[in-house]
């Protein structure tokens, strides 16, 4: 790939060094803050929803401003959320914190990957998208990792610490760098038809059917790695330091997820290749709530993330496909739109399930939604197969 290509991919690997940190950190929090799954679930729901708040302003952000600024502001919100995280003793600052931390995600998703669907050859994105999220699983992994260490020694907030000052100076390495230098968008009206007119022309009914199969594959997503660790603390039995480490593999396969959810859908279509994901990730997740040895949770987890990630790369690759690339930043900010407004209402959504039912729940609920989207990604197909014909047919 070209330098401006893995500058991105790298930022993409510091992004999401703490995205499953607070995740895992849900059964310690309970334990520190005394507090009930529904209330630790708020460290999850609130940042989701400011992540959700920020899609669109930063689809339209990314269609009018440079790159490199963007992606340097990602950087320095992240860090010093991050700095802030660590040197605080109250749930609520936490929360706060991490709201913050979670504004630099759709600021760096919507424009990087926006930027990368136009600098990679066609016949070369689904590919290069594998690169980009396997680079995420690096940080993802990297993180896990450094929280197991810290909470065997100086405690989690180090984690956040050590982390901070190194996601804040490749923010001033990509303030200065000469490599993400891109061509400027044409300036555009901001008046309320204009914005109207954009969002006409890449709302297709494609596209809202696909957006349906995101949304509906997001709440089962989300729902059961909210709660995994809560999982195999309360109901296998694991202590909260194996438990991580458990956590902590499944970024680490999610490497090889991502780089063969690539390959898969350049050979096989996107379509074609996120179906039999998502078929993979119920069946994997449903045997997972059968195993109960240590070593076989793990390897059936270590199954399920690999399906789990290889799900963003045709995932991507369709929104790319589907939408005009004059456009992509506000079609990407719509993707992440609809991602987030479930990733924000799935975990206190699967915590009331959990209260009224047990955590053991999150498997069933999970599988209904990940066979949902699946049915409705065959309609889609159904549906792009009979239009298509209708097209070819003489007009009389």
């Amino acid at each position: 790939m070209e330098k401006p290509l893995w500058m991105i991919c790298t930022t993409h690997l510091f992004v999401e060094i703490y995205l499953l940190i607070q995740v895992a950190l849900i059964p310690v929090i309970v334990r520190e803050f005394q507090l009930s799954f529904l209330e630790a679930s708020l460290v999850a729901t609130v940042p989701s929803l400011a992540a959700l708040l920020m899609n669109i302003p930063s689809g339209f952000l990314a269609d009018r401003f440079s790159t490199k600024h963007l992606l340097f502001a990602s950087m320095v919100i992240e860090g010093v959320s991050a700095l802030i995280i660590s040197q605080t003793n109250s749930f609520w600052a936490l929360v706060v914190g991490a709201t913050f931390m979670r504004i630099a995600s759709p600021i760096y998703h919507i424009t990087g990957l926006s930027q990368l669907s136009k600098l990679a050859k066609p016949e070369r994105i689904s590919r290069t998208l594998g690169f980009h999220n396997a680079f995420g699983c690096i940080g993802s992994a990297a993180g896990l990792s450094t929280l197991t260490f810290f909470l065997s020694t100086t405690g989690w907030r180090w984690t956040y610490l050590f982390w901070s000052f190194p996601i804040v100076a490749w923010g001033f390495i990509l303030l200065f760098s000469s490599s993400l230098k891109t061509r400027q968008i044409r300036a555009r009206s901001v008046s309320s038809a204009s914005m109207s007119s954009r969002l006409f022309k890449i709302l297709s009914p494609v596209l809202l059917i696909f957006l349906i199969v995101i949304a509906v594959r997001e709440v089962g997503g989300t729902g059961s790695s909210t709660f995994m660790t809560t999982y195999f603390v309360d109901v296998r039995e694991l202590s909260e330091t194996t438990a991580s480490l458990v956590f902590a593999l499944g970024p680490v396969i999610g490497i090889f997820g991502s780089l063969s959810g690539g390959y898969f859908a350049e050979k096989l279509g996107a379509r074609k290749a996120l179906g039999w994901i998502i078929l993979c990730s119920a069946i994997s997740l449903l045997t997972l709530s059968f195993v109960s040895q240590v070593y076989l949770l793990a390897l059936v987890y270590v199954v399920y993330t690999l399906f789990s990630y290889a799900v963003w790369s045709p995932i991507n690759a369709i929104v790319a496909s589907v939408t005009p690339e004059t456009e992509r930043g506000l079609s990407y900010s719509l993707y992440f739109f609809t991602e987030g407004l479930m990733a924000s209402i799935s975990p206190s959504l699967a915590a009331g399930v959990i209260e009224l039912s047990g955590v053991w729940f999150i498997f069933p609920f999970s599988v209904v939604f990940f066979v949902v989207s699946l049915v409705t990604l065959k309609f889609l197909t159904s549906f792009e197969r009979t239009r298509n014909t209708a097209e070819k047919l003489p007009h009389v």
